[in-house]
């Protein structure tokens, strides 16, 4: 709820404090008074375009202050951008416009970016009049307040959206790295293959080249084997010789000790021969020279080499490679299968959605035929007999379906028996605008909005009963919220609770704007005024009294 409005040195207005209560509260005052600054005031405070036109002539900046009585939507609002109001607290907003241009915002002393200040703004006030397409005429917002009226669970709705929208991201991450992975698949399954072809060993190539190395030398080394074996082995080699004298000495040596030690020392040498008869005999088949078994040794080990380069690593890296291209082709088929689940759970969200979306319209229809009912209700008593309003639900095309369904919903009317249906600011006049304004508001007045609400001039062209049923209708909604008024009517005049006179003088030099409160006598004499025009007579007097009275 507004509570104060400071205003210095914004267009005709020079100092201007005010106060505000709850309940009706209306501002009256001749055409040119001024009321219209009155309100682009309130409107800077609340974000509007900082205009430097609206700095008073002389002056080098203009500030307006509004203090507001924040509910705790509005204070979880501010929480979310670090302004912390404590409960029962005021709200303070201040707004400067420099006359050189530029503007700078504040709430709670604490400065703020314009565009807070509008969202901040929206929350605190809501204002109608005949040329607001912010408010009731503005059809973005006309699904929203049918939700609020139908108090439908639109968080349902926006939940499997959600889930929705995530499960079809996660399949489009999906889809992206399998189609990445797609493009090298020819090349990982040939790799791959050759890979599990060629079967590499951890330390093959050391082994190969070591095997390789020993036939190489075993050709060099050939003749000399051969040789050293001939004088050796056989008959007539020198391990049989030496087993022929072992045997001799064998029956003389119990003859002398030094003869039992020399049988000794000839059975060791037989030993020793024997093993390296053995050794000897390993070498050369350990060198056996083999031109096929050489050859395919080093069609092995280059292969080796080759393969290794041609990956770019190290031979003992090959196994190590073989594992890891294994791996990513499992993956990709993983991936496969993976899409395939993705896609279920992203149908199944969808479906999910749907149901969801659908039911939301089921229950805006409902809501949509309760609304109309509403609406045509208040249109008799202001004048609009003929009239008729319909709240119009048409399907968007999938690409706009969002969190908050799949529904577009516009207040639409028709002023004449027969006339087709249109949007409210194309199709009524100003004064039939108004009164649907104020039909639908009243409608809606049930279901909450901001706490401060201002029609300005929404009673312009009517009077008599039209202007009384206005007047009764905005006397209801402000037993709910706070209301407040720009008007012409004195029948609207006479029904509010706190009365503000806007009046402009001039000193010959300079013109001004001020707003003073009305009090019993000064009340009757501007409604009284209002009946009357120039000349205030005592019939209007009269007639002012029974206004007043009657409210």
């Amino acid at each position: 709820m507004l509570t104060a409005l400071s205003i210095r040195d914004v267009v005709l207005i020079e100092a201007l404090d005010l106060e505000f209560g709850a309940g009706l509260g209306v501002l009256t005052g001749e055409t040119g008074a001024g009321k219209s600054i009155l309100l682009d005031a309130l409107g800077l405070a609340l974000g509007a375009r900082a205009d430097s036109s609206l700095v008073r002539q002389g002056a080098a900046q203009a500030v307006v202050g509004a203090t507001f009585a924040p509910d705790a939507a509005i204070a979880a609002r501010l929480a979310e951008n670090g302004i912390e109001v404590e409960q029962g607290e005021p709200l303070l907003i201040r707004r400067i416009v420099k006359a050189d241009g530029g503007s700078r915002a504040f709430l709670n002393d604490q400065p703020v970016a314009a565009a807070l200040l509008r969202d901040i703004g929206t929350m605190l006030v809501e204002i109608h009049g005949q040329h607001d397409d912010r408010g009731l005429l503005n059809p973005r917002g006309h699904r929203a307040l049918l939700d609020t009226f139908g108090r439908l669970d639109v968080a349902a709705v926006a939940a499997a959206h959600a889930a929705w929208r995530a499960a079809e991201d996660a399949l489009a991450d999906a889809h992206d790295a399998a189609e990445a992975a797609m493009r090298d698949r020819d090349w990982l399954d040939h790799a791959a293959s050759e890979l599990a072809a060629f079967a590499p060993e951890a330390g093959e190539e050391a082994k190969l080249a070591e095997a390789r190395a020993d036939i190489q030398r075993g050709a060099r080394l050939a003749d000399d084997l051969a040789t050293i074996v001939a004088h050796l082995a056989g008959g007539e080699g020198a391990i049989a010789q030496l087993r022929q004298a072992a045997r001799r000495l064998d029956r003389i040596a119990p003859e002398h000790a030094l003869l039992a030690e020399a049988l000794a020392a000839l059975d060791r040498a037989v030993i020793e021969a024997s093993e390296a008869e053995d050794r000897l005999a390993q070498a050369d088949s350990a060198f056996a020279y083999s031109p096929e078994r050489l050859d395919g040794l080093e069609t092995r080990l280059f292969d080796l080499r080759a393969l290794a380069r041609k990956h770019r690593v190290e031979p003992d890296a090959l196994p190590a490679l073989a594992q890891e291209l294994a791996a990513r082709l499992a993956t990709i088929a993983d991936g496969e299968t993976r899409l395939v689940d993705l896609a279920e759970a992203a149908e199944t969200t969808r479906a999910a959605y749907e149901a969801a979306a659908a039911a939301l319209s089921v229950a805006r229809a409902e809501a949509a035929a309760r609304l109309d009912a509403a609406v045509a209700g208040e249109l008799a008593p202001l004048k609009l007999d003929a009239a008729r309003f319909r709240t119009m639900i048409a399907p968007l095309p999938e690409a706009q379906w969002g969190a908050g369904g799949r529904d577009h919903v516009e207040f639409e009317v028709a002023t004449n028996p027969g006339a087709p249906f249109g949007a409210l600011n194309r199709i009524a006049s100003g004064g039939e605008l108004s009164r649907f304004i104020l039909a639908l508001k009243v409608a809606l007045a049930e279901e909450g909005g901001a706490a401060t609400i201002i029609f300005d001039e929404i009673d312009r062209g009517v009077g008599g009963a039209v202007a009384s049923a206005i007047g009764d209708r905005l006397a209801r909604l402000a037993r709910r919220t706070q209301l407040l008024v720009v008007t012409h009517s004195p029948q609207v005049a006479a029904r509010g609770g706190a009365h503000l006179l806007i009046a402009k003088c001039s000193d010959g030099l300079v013109t001004r704007t001020g707003v003073v409160r009305l009090d019993v006598n000064a009340r009757r004499e501007e409604i009284a005024r209002m009946l009357s025009g120039a000349t205030v007579t005592d019939e209007a007097r009269a007639q002012a009294d029974r206004l007043l009275e009657a409210a």
